[in-house]
């Protein structure tokens, strides 16, 4: 998928908690939580440390995401979004993707990652084939 839908866009652009999942060398999923922004039409992660999610990616691309969104259906259902694709992984950028988030995360003002002289990091970019949920999205 080339261009996320507006909606998506918006609601992304809100700093909803992302809900992670990668699989493991085992083919279990392993889950963890990210902040997420959008740069060029992938949704992007940043982390400082190469974590599991980060070695099962340069295994596996396959990547899925879910967000608990605002709201509820005419029928009282909680609205949510999935996202899935493929991911790569690259490194360096991350401090300053995190600094980014962190202005929509945390508040205006912050400094994050709270460190002097932040290592480089990665930066795992996904490519959203499939977008499902419940909202403005479906």
């Amino acid at each position: 998928m080339a261009n996320l839908p507006a909606s998506v866009l918006e609601f992304l652009a809100t700093g909803p908690l992302a809900h992670v999942v990668t699989i493991d060398p085992q083919g279990d999923p392993q889950m963890s939580a990210a902040w997420v922004g959008v740069v060029d039409g992938e949704v992007v992660i940043g982390t400082m440390d190469d974590q599991a999610k980060l070695r099962n990616l340069r295994a596996n691309p396959r990547i899925a995401m879910s967000f608990a969104a605002p709201g509820r259906t005419e029928y009282g259902l909680d609205k949510y979004l999935v996202l899935r694709g493929r991911a790569r992984v690259t490194e360096g950028g991350a401090a300053a993707l995190l600094q980014q988030l962190a202005y929509t995360y945390i508040g205006p003002g912050v400094h994050f990652p709270p460190m002097p002289n932040p290592p480089p990091g990665y930066v795992i970019r996904m490519s959203v084939e499939k977008i499902a949920g419940v909202g403005d999205w479906a």
